[in-house]
């Protein structure tokens, strides 16, 4: 018997073909579906649910009460905060069910999703890029973008550190950055 190198809460389901990775800790009363990828050192919260073939990065944090379904994928270092939510259907009806055909969803390393807010499925959120509590994510979202509202918007940018950026796009960590037209480089 293969011995786990993680930690999950004897309150939580753990279906067959899951693979977790070491260090990784699974709270209280969240369920993992089958083919669920979850990578190392990451933190699930109470009540997450992680649908089927879901895949998790290295690194991530999922707050409480969070679901990612089907047809999402978080790389590493994702940060999401209490009750986001993540949809998988574009129109979703119950009389008239998908079977399996799931929007793609893909939140980039290190993008930080705030409490409550939504990403309608279909779209990328990119890299760093910092979504603000109850804001809807209605298109795909740039690298470094800090995106309010309903629907988001670009309000800003924000540094790889989570810092918004001033107008010399130069972080206090010492990070600095070029527009190019709606999108934001890392100057190396």
């Amino acid at each position: 018997m293969e011995e786990k190198n993680y930690f999950v809460h004897e309150s939580s389901y753990i279906d067959d073909d899951v693979q977790i990775g070491p260090g990784t800790k699974v709270w209280h009363f969240s369920h993992i579906q089958r083919g669920a990828r979850i990578g190392a050192n990451c933190s699930l919260g109470q009540n997450v649910n992680v649908g089927n073939n879901v895949k998790i990065g290295n690194g991530v944090r999922i707050q409480n009460n969070v679901s990612l379904y089907e047809g999402v994928e978080v790389e590493d270092n994702v940060f999401c905060g209490p009750s986001c939510v993540f949809t998988n259907v574009t129109t979703p009806r119950a009389h008239f069910p998908v079977h399996g055909i799931y929007a793609r969803t893909l939140i980039r390393e290190g993008a930080s999703l705030g409490a409550n807010c939504t990403v309608v499925c279909g779209h990328t959120v990119g890299r760093s890029a910092l979504i603000a509590a109850g804001a809807v994510v209605t298109k795909d979202v740039p690298d470094y973008a800090l995106m309010a509202g309903v629907p988001a918007r670009r309000i800003g940018w924000v540094c790889e550190c989570g810092k918004r950026l001033g107008g010399s796009l130069t972080c206090d960590c010492g990070r600095r950055y070029e527009e190019q037209g709606d999108t934001l480089r890392k100057v190396e």
